[in-house]
């Protein structure tokens, strides 16, 4: 076993050739002076130009449409819907209808809001609860003897 003093962080130093110095542009001509390795002549031989500059093209932020107005649609509800129809072939026997059950069998995804809309007819008594309900669903239901409870 030789017998050697521990490396120690001061000791340490890059390999030859890996630190280069800094190239110093645009002081005389011995190296990148003059012109600075920017070429001759031209727009990005000179200062630098405004964001979204297009070389005299009609640039993409005045070619597109402004904005206007005030719109609703980020505030509107959107639901789920189930239909009458659908209703009756998921539970054919009647019973208690909730959004969970209809989660449970594939009709409507979870943590959705859910609307009953009246297209088709139902023949079974049924139990709904669910968020919303067109007046067509609501009468349809009870006049097969349902009940419609929102949520």
């Amino acid at each position: 076993m030789t017998d050697k003093a521990p490396l120690k962080i001061h000791d340490l130093r890059p390999a030859p050739g890996a630190n280069k110095s800094k190239i110093r542009k645009g002081r005389g001509e011995a190296s990148k002076g003059k012109t600075a390795g920017r070429g001759t002549k031209g727009t990005h031989a000179r200062t630098t130009m405004l964001p979204g500059f297009e070389g005299g093209q009609v640039p993409l932020q005045r070619r597109l449409p402004k904005l206007k107005g005030f719109s609703n649609a980020l505030f509107k509800t959107t639901y789920q819907v189930v239909n009458l129809d659908r209703l009756g072939e998921l539970f054919p026997e009647g019973g208690e209808v909730t959004v969970e059950a209809l989660v449970a069998k594939g009709a409507v995804r979870k943590n959705q809001l859910v609307k009953v809309l009246g297209t088709g007819e139902i023949s079974v008594a049924v139990n709904v609860q669910a968020h919303a309900f067109s007046s067509a669903a609501k009468e349809k239901i009870s006049a097969a003897g349902g009940s419609v409870t929102e949520l």
